[in-house]
């Protein structure tokens, strides 16, 4: 490989947002965890500091939904496909949705049924983002609802 050459699609984790609804995505590489029974990690005492895991951690909890689990922060769950069965934690969680109006609308409203997260990202086309939001509008009861777009910073 050319140390100068600008790393490719390829070279991105398959747990990117730019990579999760392809089917790279859903390659068995990443370790999958039950998310209904899924606990974040917490934060190192300071005398263990140094000696803990990793900072980040990314699991598969289902297809095509993927979880980052960073330590001191919220849950990111990622779901492009099906939504995972989720426990306790979701409450916390941020939540992004990824798909057109109909998939959004639908995952969007199983998800703030069975346990609203702090808050529920959507992305997909403008139109689309549309759709879900008059569907979801009613149902929020304090999540926050923030709709993506090309090259926004999202800090929770």
């Amino acid at each position: 490989m050319d140390a100068g050459a600008a790393p490719g699609e390829s070279m991105r984790p398959s747990w990117c947002p730019e990579r999760i609804g392809s089917s790279e995505s859903r390659r068995d590489d990443l370790p999958e965890v039950d998310a209904a029974r899924w606990k974040p990690r917490r934060p190192a005492r300071l005398v263990d500091e140094g000696t803990g895991p990793e900072a980040v951690a990314v699991f598969r909890v289902g297809p095509g939904a993927t979880l980052v689990d960073a330590v001191g922060e919220p849950p990111l769950l990622l779901v492009t496909d099906e939504l995972p069965v989720l426990g306790r934690w979701a409450g916390d969680a941020v939540v992004v949705l990824l798909g057109d109006g109909a998939k959004l609308s639908g995952l969007g409203g199983t998800l703030l049924e069975a346990s609203a997260p702090k808050l529920l990202v959507l992305g997909g086309s403008e139109a689309d983002i549309d759709m879900a939001v008059a569907a979801l509008r009613d149902q929020l009861d304090g999540t926050g609802l923030v709709a993506l777009e090309p090259a926004m910073a999202l800090e929770v």
